[in-house]
């Protein structure tokens, strides 16, 4: 909340059990303050602008949103949906599942700097409730770069439904509101359904003969 100055707790018990704030204060900038004055935060607020609906080819209904830290639980049961062949086309390697799902490397994808990259995750909402994750669109800023490559991956029973389109047309609109650039992204050469996705929206492919990958960039 950039509009408040400074907060003090004190004093302030804490015990295995609890802690308990005895007394509190929270001091504001001041009303007349110009919004575009106030101090940057540190930390990044998670980007509500970035949620939306949509409804994928079959009708299923879905929320694609910016990564929560409570998604690791979500993340690993997505990790789990996901064939060899489709684990080797996103990480241009045979990762091994528990490599995938391992605490400390989810815990650094689900708690991310939004300001350095920004994950969109397809949220399904179940009949029993319970939410599934379906898919990850992935943008990462280049350091000191106005632009960031990007990265989708989709659960296999999920496939040829439109989701990675939609992906990759929500993270070029998110390329454009943080003021990218330039959006680029690398695939292996068997890889061709994301290259003709790349081709639809717009995408400019070469391939790159000694890495064997064929590269994919756009301008914003």
């Amino acid at each position: 909340q950039r509009w408040i100055k400074e907060i003090d707790i004190n004093p302030l018990l804490a015990s295995p059990g609890r802690t308990i704030a005895l007394d509190a204060r929270v001091v504001l900038h001041d009303a007349a303050m110009d919004e575009k004055d106030l101090p940057k935060l540190a930390i990044r607020p998670y980007p509500n602008q970035y949620v939306s609906e949509w409804r994928a080819k079959d009708g299923t209904s879905v929320t694609i949103r910016p990564i929560r830290p409570e998604d690791e639980p979500l993340m690993v049961e997505f990790h789990r949906t996901l064939s060899e062949s489709t684990v080797n086309q996103r990480y241009f390697a045979l990762l091994q599942l528990e490599s995938r799902i391992a605490h400390e490397r989810l815990s650094r994808i689900c708690f991310n700097d939004y300001d350095c990259e920004i994950p969109l995750v397809v949220d399904l909402k179940n009949p029993d409730g319970k939410d599934e994750i379906l898919g990850v669109g992935r943008l990462n800023k280049a350091h000191g770069l106005d632009e960031a490559r990007f990265a989708i991956v989709i659960s296999d029973a999920r496939q040829g439904k439109g989701l990675g389109t939609q992906l990759l047309k929500l993270l070029i609109d998110v390329g454009r509101q943080e003021k990218l650039t330039r959006i680029t992204g690398s695939m292996l050469p068997e890889n061709a359904r994301m290259r003709r996705i790349c081709q639809k929206i717009g995408f400019r492919l070469h391939l790159d003969e000694p890495k064997n990958e064929w590269k994919a960039e756009i301008d914003l």
